[in-house]
């Protein structure tokens, strides 16, 4: 590429970054979320947030404006306007936005990313799905590239024509799916089809956790059930997911009681009950890990928050 054509390059990115910025804001004037589209959530925070715990669906997330990190069991994944996040199975994340002042609040998106999408994509452009895939990580931070940039613009751009929104806003959608399969997430998206392998075991062993995290489970039995070995089956889940099963369901259990108790109003004995725990102390202890403070006092806290 030649001096004049990085130039012109260099400008159309500051353009588009500069474009993103303003039509989120004008779409989100205030601190908060707005679900724009079935599949699209656009946020808005003057401030650094506390940590925010659930279990996700497969997402591609975008930052316009400020610094957000994710994380996944103990590992720690940050992304700015250079860089995206990608996940294509459902985990318990956390997420956490790092850098945002008042004059620059934190902007972004997020995309949830649809198995039946992937799969026609994948079919239009002649991708094969990638198999033996198992070991690679279902989240990712990467460098955002200059045409993937242009796309988020474009859909952001839908946000303020609701007639040609309908029309255009699932061609865009697959246009980025598209420029994140050939930008090197290929084997990554093969995690969201129904494919056979050991990923999509893992899939399905996410899939009984999910559904079962109230339950006491026997691991051994859930890797015979998916034709696998104990020790394969840890160490494919691991690998995917950064944390062990039983893990995995202990974030799960986590969650649930703390939505129980700020939801419905349960005390912690009643709540760690509900989600599978038969010792108020052991679940307090696990809650107090997880959350930063033990569970009364993170739940007077969340309230005291939302009462601000």
């Amino acid at each position: 590429m030649s001096t004049a054509e990085s130039k012109r390059a260099a400008q159309r990115a500051q353009n588009n970054r500069e474009e993103l910025v303003e039509r989120i804001a004008s779409a989100l004037p205030e601190d908060g979320t707005l679900d724009v589209l079935s599949s699209l959530r656009i946020a808005r925070s003057s401030k650094p947030t506390e940590p925010i715990h659930a279990l996700y669906q497969p997402a591609f997330c975008f930052v316009a404006q400020g610094r957000k990190q994710a994380m996944l069991g103990e590992e720690v994944f940050r992304y700015d306007p250079g860089h995206y996040l990608i996940y294509t199975l459902d985990l318990p994340l956390t997420f956490q936005v790092k850098e945002a002042t008042p004059e620059k609040p934190y902007l972004g998106f997020r995309l949830n990313l649809d198995s039946s999408t992937v799969a026609s994509v994948m079919m239009e452009s002649g991708f094969e799905p990638q198999k033996g895939n198992a070991r690679l990580k279902a989240l990712n931070v990467s460098a955002l590239d200059a045409d993937l940039l242009d796309a988020a613009v474009r859909l952001v751009r839908l946000l303020d024509a609701p007639t040609e929104c309908k029309v255009l806003a699932p061609l865009i959608i697959k246009e980025i799916v598209f420029r994140l399969l050939v930008g090197g997430q290929g084997a990554r998206l093969s995690h969201l089809l129904t494919a056979t392998g050991d990923t999509h075991r893992i899939s399905k062993a996410i899939g009984y956790l999910r559904e079962n995290f109230n339950q006491m489970v026997r691991i051994d039995e859930i890797a015979h059930e998916l034709g696998m070995s104990l020790s394969s089956f840890h160490h494919h889940f691991k690998s995917v997911t950064a944390m062990t099963p039983l893990q995995f369901q202990k974030q799960i259990r986590l969650q649930e009681a703390r939505r129980l108790m700020l939801g419905e109003d349960l005390d912690a004995a009643s709540a760690g009950y509900r989600v599978g725990y038969e010792d108020p102390a052991y679940f307090s202890r696990d809650y107090k890990k997880l959350f930063g403070a033990p569970p009364q006092r993170d739940i007077a806290q969340l309230r005291n928050n939302l009462a601000l």
